[in-house]
């Protein structure tokens, strides 16, 4: 006989190289424990049918697809992030699955299985979460996160969220894997201009703070090259002084797309190197190797 959730002596602890979107047992949100945000970070997942419009070869989701998400259920999105909340704050949660070293709760991120701001319900999903942060005494008091590729800033409901977490202590993190059109369909699977992205980066800059996030492998045993990494420098450039700083992150988990294989971790050296560069931007960089 079979059980749909373990017990949690059974789970074990929950651990930074996995994000599994199974811990808490919910459809739209969970709870991992995040090098980034150097604590439990809470998830929102409004893309439940692993659907993305975009597909990132180091992408971690399991059997990802091509699409948007789907109709939310918002009041079943509240009810389990209420729940979540109560376990976290007055439940075992923490000592049952969290490591002692990361026992607080650092944000509520909106990152899941997919491009959150593709949900028709964003923008109504964020008055929620803020609405249920105010009510446990988190609202500015933590951060609340859109972890994002910002291909969809021009929808004004999405400007409208996005402004909406400006208010609420928030930020976002904004995908920039790459600068050149051509590393953006190698590393993101789609065909965009890197004009288009600079100008949706300042947009969501202006709307709220933003931090750039890129993740640095390499593909085949190389390296980004010189002429990638300074098309890559050229749009942070021209967007830094709206730009909260840089997140540079490794592959700490195995994707699970079908280049897997052909993809490695760079060393810390090489991120290092990377960083001094962003710094004689005058940009604000962190490491997480």
């Amino acid at each position: 006989m079979t059980t749909e959730n373990p017990p949690r002596e059974a789970q074990g602890l929950l651990d930074s190289r996995d994000h599994s979107r199974e811990s808490a047992g919910k459809t739209y949100v969970y709870a991992v424990v995040s090098r980034r945000a150097g604590g439990v970070s809470i998830g929102i997942n409004l893309n439940p049918n692993n659907a993305c419009n975009w597909r990132c070869i180091y992408c971690q989701v399991p059997n990802l697809k091509r699409g948007n998400a789907p109709s939310i259920d918002l009041g079943q999105l509240e009810n389990e992030f209420r729940a979540l909340l109560t376990e976290l704050q007055h439940g075992d949660f923490m000592t049952a699955r969290v490591p002692v070293e990361a026992r607080q709760i650092e944000d509520v991120a909106f990152s899941g299985n997919g491009e959150p701001t593709s949900a028709p319900e964003f923008l109504p999903a964020i008055d929620i979460v803020m609405r249920c942060m105010e009510e446990f005494r988190l609202l500015n008091r933590i951060k609340l996160r859109l972890i994002t590729n910002g291909s969809l800033v021009d929808r004004p409901s999405v400007r409208k969220g996005i402004a909406r977490l400006s208010q609420a202590n928030g930020e976002v993190w904004f995908k920039l894997d790459a600068g050149s059109r051509k590393q953006v369909g190698l590393i993101n699977s789609v065909d965009l201009d890197p004009l288009g992205i600079l100008r949706r980066l300042k947009e969501c800059a202006e709307l709220c703070p933003t931090w750039v996030q890129t993740c640095c492998f390499s593909v085949d045993g190389l390296a980004p090259n010189e002429t990638e990494i300074l098309a890559w420098l050229d749009i942070l450039n021209q967007a830094k002084e709206r730009l909260a700083g840089v997140h540079l992150y490794g592959l700490a988990r195995k994707s699970l797309q079908p280049e897997a294989p052909r993809l490695a971790r760079l060393d810390q050296e090489w991120l290092e190197k990377l960083a001094a560069r962003i710094r004689n931007l005058g940009l604000a960089v962190q490491i997480s190797h």
